[in-house]
């Protein structure tokens, strides 16, 4: 029987307070009884109504704030993703943006020259005015009135009003203005050393313990070019000018703008508060300056065409005037001046009327200087010679009305060639109505001649805004115009145009059109020649001598009407002009014309001049009186300039008249 096990003997623990508690979690039977007894005697807590109160379960409430908090988290995860995976490029970029700046460099634009090199056009340096508005509130100036004071000081110097700088000046928000545009170095100097007598006040006045107020410290420049036209407003109608941008607006500056701007270079670099960081690099885009083109105008041909139609326009009280000189060989146009004209260095002083080019952009009846169009087609017809009897009444009835010449005559007995040496105007028609069986005939084979001599097309050099001319076809002719567009009304052109027929008979019969531009060098300094110009035969070489012989008697013979273009030692052959004028402000015919065109030497023709004169008021209004020696002195200046040799022979006479019964 195993034996029993003593009982153990209990050792008593360390002295406790009478109210602790138990070392195990189990409570011991006493204290246990104890609890129950006194929560037994603690009511237990009711609602209002009665019923016991039950505490919540705080689990649902930790499940909602722990789901908000995973939702913010998957929010900030979302976006994080967006800005560091799909929209990191983006914000890169803007981030450089920031960081980066970066400024134009202008490419320095090309040269117009003459067609010796001589500058028409060309750039020097300038600067833009500039300034930092925020450097001109109370607190960077320390001025409470530093705009006003500032454009009170910069107004005389860059010539603008003082209000207007005071606004550009007083716009705290912005960090950048500009005061003034292309003003050049003289002008930068006065504001600078304005400027270092203001910043030494500045500084002695804060050493004195005063606010040491600045109102200039805020105004800078930047590095440009300013257009400039050295002869001021020579050849103004053909260069035409830049706006304030810089850009071409009128003229060949405008048609040629891409070719003379060249490039823009760029320079970025880093910044931190506004201050450029030296070691982080800069990355420079060099700007390519634009090319140089050479014009085929003659600088002095030029002067002495300009000079001569500006003086007779102010002595004629007349609108406006032009003259056209151009080789006769090449097309090239040697001088094209128009009066009055504009200065394109200070276009504020030129009056809108003048600003273009009006000797291709006018248009307006010729007169009898188209004349010679209807005498060649009929030589080229075959339709008449120039020895051919015309009789000519005083008045000549066709359509609905009576045809007259300038002066009432008894009856002329002219040949063909003293038809055109007279200018007749109802011998043009009658020759001209040999064109055809009949009237519709005449009036188309009439039309082809016109436009193979380029009468309601386009010349040719592309100018901005030239003018084609009118010219309506031969079915669309009213009854007076298909006898009037013989003689030089009821058509329309342009001085240009005018110029090139006579340059076409001068030449054999062949057109060319007519160029501006010789070429261009770029900026490696290689010269490229611009393409050759159209040609096209419009009569035999046949016609165009006899032509030439019968343009002679009109400056030759006493009895034509171009005795005041005469040039001693050289032949001359050439065409007097004056046709009623369609008023372009009230509409109808109100004034003259005057022209004259021509060619010479005429046994060997290499320069063409036309000059035309709109609306003369004070004394004669004749072409061949108040244009011939337009004519006469420009052509005399091109001859000797060109160095071209005097005539080795004498014209051959044509009859101008003949006698009734031969």
């Amino acid at each position: 029987m195993p034996s029993k096990e003593p009982p153990r003997r209990r050792v008593p623990g360390p002295a406790r307070p009478r109210n602790a508690a138990p070392r195990s979690g189990r409570a011991r039977p006493d204290a246990r009884r104890r609890t129950s007894s006194a929560a037994a005697r603690r009511p237990a807590p009711r609602s209002r109504s009665g019923r016991p109160l039950r505490l919540g379960s705080p689990r649902p409430r930790l499940r909602l704030v722990s789901l908000a908090l995973t939702l913010v988290m998957i929010a900030f995860v979302v976006r994080l993703l967006q800005v560091q995976a799909v929209d990191a490029n983006a914000y890169a970029a803007k981030a450089d943006r920031n960081r980066y700046l970066s400024y134009t460099v202008a490419a320095e634009r090309g040269e117009i020259t003459d067609r010796s090199g001589i500058a028409l056009a060309t750039s020097v340096d300038a600067y833009d005015i500039t300034a930092d508005p925020k450097m001109f509130t109370p607190a960077d100036s320390k001025a409470p009135d530093a705009p006003q004071q500032a454009a009170a000081l910069l107004a005389p110097i860059l010539g603008a009003d003082a209000a207007e700088l005071t606004k550009k000046l007083a716009k705290p928000k912005s960090r950048y203005t500009v005061l003034a545009r292309r003003q050049t170095p003289q002008v930068w100097k006065q504001i600078k050393d304005l400027k270092s007598v203001f910043a030494e006040k500045a500084s002695k006045d804060k050493a004195a313990g005063g606010p040491g107020a600045n109102v200039l410290a805020g105004v800078f420049q930047e590095a440009t070019t300013k257009r400039v036209y050295p002869n001021g407003g020579l050849a103004a109608g053909i260069l035409g000018y830049v706006n304030a941008e810089g850009k071409g607006a009128g003229g060949l500056e405008s048609q040629l703008d891409k070719e003379l701007a060249g490039e823009d270079g760029t320079i970025k670099y880093a910044q931190s508060g506004g201050r450029r960081v030296p070691t982080a690099g800069t990355k420079e885009v060099p700007a390519v300056a634009g090319s140089d083109i050479e014009l085929t105008i003659d600088r002095d041909i030029q002067w002495a065409a300009q000079k001569a139609i500006s003086e007779q326009v102010a002595k004629s009280r007349a609108d406006r005037g032009y003259v056209v000189v151009q080789n006769t060989r090449t097309g090239e146009v040697l001088a094209m001046a128009n009066a009055p004209g504009f200065d394109p260095n200070d276009l504020s002083q030129a009056d809108a009327a003048s600003l273009g080019n009006a000797a291709l952009q006018d248009v307006y009846e010729p007169g009898s200087t188209s004349k010679v169009m209807s005498m060649a087609a009929v030589l080229e017809e075959g339709a008449a010679t120039p020895g051919t009897h015309v009789t000519v009444p005083n008045r000549l009835h066709r359509g609905d009305r009576a045809f007259k010449d300038d002066i009432d005559h008894p009856t002329w007995y002219l040949t063909l060639n003293g038809v055109l040496a007279k200018s007749s105007n109802i011998g043009t028609i009658m020759a001209a109505g040999q064109l055809g069986k009949t009237q519709a005939q005449a009036n188309k084979t009439l039309y082809s001649y016109l436009r193979k001599f380029g009468i309601g097309s386009p010349t040719g050099l592309g100018y901005p805004g030239e003018t084609s001319g009118i010219l309506a076809k031969p079915q669309d002719w009213s009854t007076s115009q298909q006898y009037t567009i013989p003689f030089g009304q009821g058509l329309s052109l342009n001085a240009m145009q005018a110029a090139s027929i006579y340059s076409t008979i001068a030449n054999g019969g062949v057109r060319i059109a007519p160029t501006l531009v010789r070429g261009t060098k770029g900026a490696d300094g290689r010269f490229t020649a611009a393409d050759a110009p159209e040609q096209s035969r419009v009569v035999s070489e046949k016609t165009a001598r006899t032509l030439a012989r019968m343009l002679e008697s009109v400056v030759g013979d006493q009895e034509g009407t171009g005795t005041k273009a005469k040039i001693p030692g050289y032949r001359v052959a050439g065409k007097t002009g004056t046709a009623n004028r369609v008023d372009p402000v009230r509409g109808g015919y109100h004034g003259y014309t005057a022209s004259f065109a021509g060619f010479a030497p005429a046994d060997d023709p290499q320069i063409t001049v036309y000059c035309a004169i709109q609306n003369p008021t004070k004394g004669s209004y004749f072409g061949g009186q108040i244009c011939g020696p337009i004519y006469k002195q420009v052509m005399e200046f091109a001859l000797k300039t060109l160095q071209t040799a005097p005539s080795g022979s004498e014209p051959a006479r044509l009859p101008v008249t003949f006698e009734p019964g031969e």
